[in-house]
């Protein structure tokens, strides 16, 4: 019993790091553009 919970602790405290992470974690905006071709027939409707 007392090792499922020491399981259970360490879970919780990696999931709670993991959000803590992503939270304050500054993904640099992409700056390569996006360029898409997009055929005729599929704007004329």
């Amino acid at each position: 019993m007392k090792s499922a919970v020491i399981v259970l602790v360490i879970v919780v405290a990696v999931l709670a790091g993991g959000l803590a992470f992503l939270s304050t974690w500054d993904i640099p905006a992409p700056t390569k553009p996006v360029e898409k071709a997009i055929p005729n027939d599929k704007l004329s409707r």
